[in-house]
């Protein structure tokens, strides 16, 4: 997707499916109807051009996916079923880059009168730009290891990595050189849930977090997520040290030289050269 390209998309209206989804037994025993609505965002100005239904994602089979799946699966919450929906709509139909989906349940067991009781919710691939390192062992090895890790997990595609470069440890321990790049990704796991998969990551890989910049067999940091900033001390995005850092601007810039930083308001490209004057 290229930045600052307004997005199109495909509208599907109240998609009737008869599923068992709720909290109460008869609910789900007896089932109930469900309308469906979808809006899905993508580029169709290829398709528009060509008249090729490949470079679009098929609506009518998108509609019997949306089908088979809710009667397929069994939800207490309309908010889970929402949810898992979501995720496997853009994991199976890759054209789409994001999605607004509302489930309205006009008989829900309320007891007073109304018209339909619904969620909405917005999902989508978010842009995601790691840093990563290495300076024990086989450097190059921890490295690879964790590119394929990320390349296999279903939430996350198209991974691309900057050439690996040997630095200077940073911080000021004594240490061997560092092995570095940067790792660019889409992904539909929110910042929380990518953080706990990238510590998993360093952990396969034997990292002990004994000295406070010491040494490690594999380093993943969160750089930028899409737009997100968060001065949470458990997750601060984007780094708030990146600025400083020769080895991670560098390779980042082989990666995405013009995407502007969301706090600095700078690009990459032009980070990297302020650090270098």
């Amino acid at each position: 997707m290229t930045v600052g390209v307004d997005m199109d998309s495909i509208l599907i209206r109240e998609l009737e499916v008869y599923a068992g989804h709720g909290v109460y037994a008869e609910e789900t025993l007896r089932g109930q109807m469900f309308l469906v609505s979808a809006e899905l965002i993508m580029d169709l100005r290829t398709a528009g051009l060509s008249d090729d239904l490949d470079c679009s994602a098929d609506y009518g089979r998108v509609c019997h996916f949306i089908h088979d799946y809710l009667r397929q699966n069994t939800f207490l919450l309309i908010e889970a079923a929402a949810e898992h929906l979501a995720r496997e709509i853009l994991v199976s139909f890759p054209q789409i880059m994001e999605l607004e989906l509302e489930i309205k349940k006009p008989h829900a067991p309320v007891g007073l009168p109304f018209a339909c009781v619904s969620v909405k919710i917005r999902r989508g691939w978010k842009q995601v730009f790691l840093g990563i390192g290495s300076n024990m062992g086989d450097k190059e090895r921890y490295l690879e290891d964790a590119v394929d890790r990320l390349k296999a997990h279903p939430l996350i595609r198209d991974v691309k990595c900057s050439e690996w470069m040997v630095t200077a440890p940073y911080g000021g321990v004594m240490q061997d050189d560092f092995l570095n790049g940067a790792v660019g990704l889409k992904t539909l796991l929110f910042p929380d849930e990518l953080l706990a998969f990238l510590h998993e990551l360093e952990q396969k890989a034997g990292r002990e977090r004994k000295i406070h910049w010491g040494p490690r067999t594999l380093d993943l940091d969160i750089l930028l997520y899409q737009d997100y900033v968060s001065d949470d001390p458990e997750l601060t995005v984007p780094h708030p040290d990146m600025g400083n850092r020769r080895f991670v601007l560098e390779p980042l810039s082989k990666l995405c030289p013009n995407l502007v930083h969301p706090v600095t308001g700078k690009t990459i490209r032009h980070m990297l050269q302020d650090l270098l004057r």
